[in-house]
């Protein structure tokens, strides 16, 4: 620490110049301090067309509102909850790629990177600093930008793995000491406690897990308590692995690659999983470009891969990022760990998801909605869990996928879909299904 020149946050950002791209560390891990004195410059008409690049954060992003119009653009690789509303009115934007190749749009240049913002923990006795918890295309910004700049913040975990980083790589320092951003999950109701239900009856002692985020990923947690030997090989996680960890059911004993470990590129969740990971040598926080690669993830074997959605479709085409055509989330990670589960030896991909929206209305569809974006296709499906059961779709012709699919449709809705099954593939399709029966 002191042979490092501390400077204010304002003092850090007069680094930006107009029309630069900014890269800030994601999730938990956003620097609130040098996004409040960016917009303090742009408050001073002192910058425009500056882009902001990043996965999706928790906690505030004002950069995206409409009085920053001209000034900042969030060009975003995956849509959260607090950008939802300013990108579908057009004051902030996504960018489709895989979680696999956000890290390649900086290495390879597509995409100019000049200057990284980042939080790290503090320095130890060696000049390393960790990225805790977000490396995923974090890592990759630090490499490419042309000036990076670190805030030191005590309660970024001491994570291990690619999240380690040498002093060297960083040219301008601040402080600013503040709790991470929490994020907290509802607690699962009945439906996704079935869902989950189902799920756990397909994961196998010894697999690998991958979970998306959300209800659905700790209700299927909350029924492996009988498992053995379990494994994590994820883009994230969350609080719901802990108790598992804590039994010695998560152990990665069985794993192909990085046994004993839990590998992750970041982390959503209380406080309790940030100091989970804090100097924890079981936890190895890498590169997007390695946790999401499908070949890397195929090394494991009994991938099992458990994803949701927004709608499907009575044939297997899954929309994951949209609703109609608003934009609502991201590609994200889904496709890579579809496709590396599939390659893998006894692995088995899952998307999983109430049959109905809140509003009773069918999440399964005869076509997608209009706009809707595939994002799984039907040539990546395996199974399909709704809280009526779980179905495989794997080798299965369009008329007996939407067979399958049907019959884990809420029961209000079958006959809708049916019809509409029949009206596509014509008087085959009933005896398809009756002979399925």
């Amino acid at each position: 620490m002191n042979s490092i020149k501390i400077v204010s946050a304002q003092e850090a950002v007069n680094v930006v110049k107009n029309g630069d791209h900014i890269h800030l560390s994601s999730v938990a891990s956003a620097p609130q301090s040098l996004i409040k004195a960016l917009l303090e410059r742009g408050d001073k008409g002192e910058l425009k067309d500056v882009k902001i690049h990043h996965l999706h954060t928790e906690g505030a992003a004002p950069y995206a509102d409409e009085k920053y119009a001209g000034i900042f653009q969030a060009d975003q690789f995956f849509v959260g909850g607090n950008l939802r509303k300013q990108t579908q009115a057009g004051f902030a934007d996504y960018i489709p790629v895989f979680l696999s190749e956000t890290q390649k749009l900086y290495r390879c240049g597509a995409l100019p990177i000049n200057v990284a913002m980042i939080q790290v923990s503090p320095p130890d006795k060696h000049g390393f600093v960790s990225l805790g918890t977000s490396v995923d295309a974090t890592l990759a910004a630090v490499e490419c930008a042309d000036h990076t700049i670190a805030v030191i913040n005590k309660y970024v975990p001491r994570a291990f793995g690619d999240a380690m980083i040498h002093s060297s790589k960083i040219d301008i320092w601040c402080e600013n000491h503040e709790p991470l951003e929490e994020a907290h999950f509802t607690t699962p109701d009945e439906i996704e406690l079935a869902i989950g239900a189902h799920c756990a009856g397909l994961i196998e002692d010894g697999a690998c897990l991958q979970m998306g985020i959300g209800a659905i990923p700790n209700a299927v947690l909350a029924k492996l308590g009988n498992h053995k030997n379990l494994g994590i090989h994820t883009e994230m996680f969350a609080d719901g692995v802990l108790p598992l960890v804590e039994a010695g059911i998560i152990n990665g004993e069985n794993k192909g690659i990085d046994k004993g470990k839990m590998v992750s590129t970041f982390l959503m969740g209380s406080q309790k999983v940030y100091d989970f990971i804090d100097d924890n040598p079981m936890v190895s926080m890498m590169d997007v470009g390695y946790t999401n690669d499908p070949y890397i993830i195929a090394k494991n074997e009994k991938v099992t891969a458990i994803n949701s959605a927004l709608q499907i479709d009575i044939t297997g085409q899954v929309c994951a990022d949209s609703i109609g055509a608003k934009h609502y989330s991201g590609v994200g990670g889904q496709v890579d760990f579809i496709y590396g589960a599939s390659l893998s030896k006894g692995g088995k991909a899952m998307i999983a998801m109430p049959s109905v929206t809140k509003k009773g209305m069918s999440k399964i569809a005869p076509m997608l909605n209009v706009g809707a974006g595939v994002v799984t296709t039907r040539a990546h499906m395996h199974y399909f869990v709704t809280e009526y059961g779980a179905v495989d779709l794997y080798g299965k012709t369009l008329q007996e996928r939407a067979r399958l699919i049907i019959s884990v449709a809420h029961p209000d809705h079958q006959a809708e879909l049916d019809k509409a099954a029949f009206e596509r593939f014509g008087p085959h399709h009933t005896y398809i299904k009756n002979m399925c029966k």
